[in-house]
């Protein structure tokens, strides 16, 4: 049955982004040669992120000069930007932009997605709601070995055990990958 996925890293202390919103810090890690990304994104049918994110990935990348990248990482895997104001589309790119109830976008997601999971690629507060909604089946972190004292963090709103079972474990290079499985919300 495919899933929803949060599939992120994440610095020891919580954050997916330093206090710039810049993911630098987690390239100067030592995977020891050992990326599942590309493992990972084979399973994935459609994935969404947020504005921050989106804008992040575009500079990073250069990528309305370098479109091609785009098509390089994700090839015509159709994604979802959720943003509330105008953002550049790369050109090419299976992209949609939307804003509001993430319910929705995920029937949309799930639909275009067929057998293939849906990835949520961040941010943190992005899973959230996707986690309110009840349309989150797991969380999949990285934890590198940095600290950043501030930042965006994982997860922005308090989820307990109740909601959240640890299912994995495993170390690839300097990382730790933990794997939750996560529950309807309660109440």
């Amino acid at each position: 049955m495919p899933k929803t996925q949060f599939y992120t890293a994440t610095s020891i202390d919580g954050f997916i982004a330093d206090a710039d919103n810049s993911l630098d810090w987690l390239f100067e890690v030592d995977e020891g040669g050992d990326n599942p990304f590309g493992t990972f994104f084979a399973g994935v049918g459609a994935f969404a992120m947020g504005a921050t994110t989106y804008e992040w990935v575009l500079e990073h990348d250069a990528l309305l000069e370098n479109p091609i990248k785009w098509a390089d990482y994700y090839g015509d895997t159709p994604a979802w930007v959720f943003s509330h104001r105008s953002l550049p589309p790369i050109p090419g790119a299976n992209l949609t932009f939307v804003q509001g109830d993430v319910r929705p976008v995920h029937a949309a997601m799930a639909e275009a997605a067929g057998e293939k999971n849906i990835w949520i690629v961040g941010g943190g507060e992005l899973a959230g709601a996707f986690a309110d909604a009840g349309l989150l089946d797991e969380l999949i972190v990285g934890v590198a070995p940095v600290t950043l004292g501030g930042g965006a963090p994982l997860l922005p709103r308090r989820m307990t055990s109740s909601r959240v079972r640890l299912v994995g474990v495993e170390q690839r290079g300097q990382f730790a990958y933990l794997s939750y499985r996560v529950g309807a919300p309660v109440g």
